[in-house]
């Protein structure tokens, strides 16, 4: 997690470099008002909060406010647009005995940070989000703990209100994963199903949870163009969820392959590359094919590169689609 500090008085700013200095250091920025940063001999500083504001809230994960906590929502106030993709927002009086979270308490994280803080500091986190308050299981707050994609915003808030309600929401998973607590397995009209799957569920309204661990691994001709690739995977995986797909890789062959390369941005999937050697060094059993060896080095690309990337099992073998291969392999699941 990355968290940018800052402060608005001299006891403020002692308190933020104290928190700078508990917090692990790689996850933390401190910048200042100019005027104070310079009476403290410290090197961040900027000159308008609304630029420092505007610069940290896209990039960092967490924004933490020493001082009155107006002066924080009028600087967050421009940026905010939706829980699912805001960062945290935490608000500390300067001698931090309240630590609040503001913004994206449970999906960004802000409720955990605070009571990180509050440790630290020694006061009270006021954490005011209602399943908090009441002790109840968060959807929304559990999926990202757990690195899942909910699938419908409408049907968490339901899951949430049903259990304020004291109504029984069911579980279902396709995994080994226990049942959180104030969910129950079997039959209800609402539910929560963790699984990999596009569509459907086992209640009559399925909110999807959809855990980001699958591997893509895909090899292509020269100069296979985007959307053949696009169709391929679509077609490869057709059933699975896109949120499933975190990642991608292939041979360093095909370093400067465009279509493959334009594929990965638009779907913002980090795109690895093996050597022929490295791939023909993964355990395992893989689909080989001599005329991939003649050209490539290795046996099988697809298959080996999924395998590399995930170190795990191949969860959908070799497919050949219009000069396109793809396999989807999955990481292993904690």
């Amino acid at each position: 997690m990355t968290i940018a500090l800052t402060a608005f008085t001299r006891r403020g700013a002692a308190l933020a470099q104290r928190l700078t200095e508990a917090l692990a250091p790689e996850e933390c920025t401190l910048a200042l008002p100019k005027a104070l940063a310079a009476s403290l001999n410290l090197s961040q500083s900027y000159d308008s909060l609304s630029q420092w504001t505007a610069q940290h809230f896209p990039q960092a994960d967490a924004l933490v406010f020493i001082g009155a906590a107006g002066i924080a929502v009028r600087a967050i106030a421009p940026h905010v647009r939706d829980k699912f993709t805001d960062p945290a927002v935490i608000s500390v009086d300067e001698l931090g005995q309240y630590v609040i979270p503001l913004l994206s308490g449970h999906v960004g994280g802000a409720n955990a940070l605070a009571r990180r803080l509050a440790a630290l500091t020694g006061g009270t986190a006021v954490i005011s989000t209602a399943t908090d308050v009441n002790g109840l299981f968060a959807v929304d707050q559990w999926a990202a703990e757990h690195n899942m994609a909910i699938t419908d915003r409408a049907l968490a808030k339901e899951i949430s209100a049903a259990l304020l309600r004291g109504e029984r929401v069911g579980f279902a998973t396709d995994f080994s994963d226990d049942c959180p607590p104030d969910l129950h397995p079997g039959r209800a009209d609402l539910g929560v199903w963790i699984t990999y799957r596009a569509a459907g569920g086992p209640f009559p309204r399925t909110l999807r949870l959809i855990p980001r661990r699958l591997c893509l691994g895909i090899g292509c001709r020269r100069n296979t163009p985007e959307e053949a690739i696009q169709a391929a995977v679509a077609e490869a995986a057709a059933g699975i969820d896109p949120a499933a797909i975190t990642a991608a890789a292939t041979i360093d062959l095909k370093r400067d392959e465009e279509g493959l390369l334009s594929f990965c941005r638009r779907r913002a999937l980090p795109l690895t590359f093996y050597t022929a050697d490295q791939l023909s060094a993964q355990p395992g059993s893989f689909t080989p094919s001599p005329f991939v060896k003649s050209v490539t080095g290795t046996d099988n690309v697809c298959e080996r590169a999924a395998a590399a990337l995930s170190q795990g099992p191949i969860l959908l073998p070799k497919q050949a689609i219009n000069a396109v291969t793809i396999a989807i392999a999955e990481r292993p699941h904690s």
